[in-house]
């Protein structure tokens, strides 16, 4: 399949620039996959879809603050995004200027005078990534508190007053660079409601990285190679999940990072395990879902590994036509946007 077949054209003004006051008044499309419609509805309007004896699958990660302002050795400035560790004190991370640091160079983050962390850079990666090993004083956790900053995505221009809107209120686990932002239209307020109804929460873990800033660059998306993150579902949320496929209740994946991690998880039988590790699955059409159900999920980018993922699982012509309605209603897109449940 070409990348031009999932390019669309979107007005700049319906990139949301910043989250709304009331998480749960997002507004929802709801994609109905056997009947082919759409439908428009609040995002609290959810309970009325997810079932007692379903599953609600959220991922529990929360974003670190992944991004640090510093120098390099020529004084020149340098930015790093921290990714994932890969070793003691290691860290894959994207540099800019990425053509200025070469491996070797050391890098400095703090006062001029007293750096509280330096970074050496020891190689490139093949993504055009760094492994930069760190060394400081104290805490790791307690430095990149002062030290660091949340990573807001490109096309965000505003700044974030409340860096916790940035996180789902379920957030649990630091290791993400950005969050999953499908969950940020959760309340608990809402998730408790959701509870009551009869319907089971289980949890899992995706670190979101790379893929989240890097486009697809290829003509041929299958020749598209995905960036390896680190997941883990454990038996208790694999339990809950095999008991309602077994009584034919639903799984309602939050985010294509929920979707990742239990599409990842299928052992030889066909039924879902416990794991843990690093996915570089890559969804796109053509894919044989085996254990969700019903998505929830923003809108994404153009050329996205994210929106060929929701492409696979309702159709392309179905999300294109979906894309279009959200378009013309003029729905918040990206990461503080609207979202879409699919069904």
């Amino acid at each position: 399949m070409k990348i031009d077949e999932f390019d669309y054209f979107l007005p700049k003004e319906l990139i949301a620039q910043t989250p709304l006051v009331d998480r749960d008044q997002s507004r929802l499309l709801v994609v109905d996959r056997k009947e082919g419609s759409l439908s428009h509805k609040k995002f609290r309007d959810i309970v009325y879809y997810i079932q007692s004896g379903d599953v609600l699958v959220i991922n529990n990660t929360r974003v670190i603050p992944a991004r640090l302002l510093g120098r390099r050795e020529t004084g020149g400035k340098v930015e790093v995004l921290l990714l994932n560790p890969v070793g003691e004190n290691v860290w894959e991370c994207l540099v800019k200027p990425g053509n200025k640091v070469k491996p070797g160079d050391n890098l400095y983050f703090g006062t001029d005078s007293d750096p509280e962390l330096i970074g050496t850079v020891l190689e490139r990666t093949s993504f055009g990534g760094r492994l930069i090993e760190w060394s400081h004083d104290g805490e790791w956790e307690d430095v990149l508190s002062r030290l660091g900053k949340i990573p807001l995505p490109p096309y965000i221009k505003v700044p974030l007053e409340d860096p916790e809107r940035y996180q789902t209120v379920y957030a649990e686990i630091p290791g993400s660079a950005a969050s999953p932002t499908a969950g940020l239209h959760f309340t608990p307020e809402l998730l408790q409601e959701i509870k009551e109804n009869g319907v089971q929460i289980a949890s899992v873990t995706l670190n979101v990285g790379l893929d989240t800033f890097r486009p697809v660059s290829v003509e041929n998306i299958e020749d598209h190679e995905m960036h390896k993150e680190y997941f883990e579902i454990k038996p208790d949320a694999v339990e809950t999940i095999r008991r309602a496929k077994e009584t034919g209740n639903r799984v309602f994946a939050v985010g294509t990072t929920v979707v990742r991690v239990l599409e990842s998880s299928v052992g030889e039988d066909g039924l879902l395990i416990p794991k843990k590790g690093a996915t570089d699955l890559f969804i796109y059409p053509g894919y044989d879902f085996k254990i969700v159900d019903c998505l929830v999920t923003n809108f994404h980018l153009p050329k996205s590994t994210l929106l060929m993922l929701v492409s696979a699982f309702a159709g392309k012509e179905l999300i294109t036509e979906a894309y279009a309605e959200a378009i013309r209603e003029k729905y918040r897109f990206f990461s503080f946007g609207d979202a879409m449940l699919i069904i």
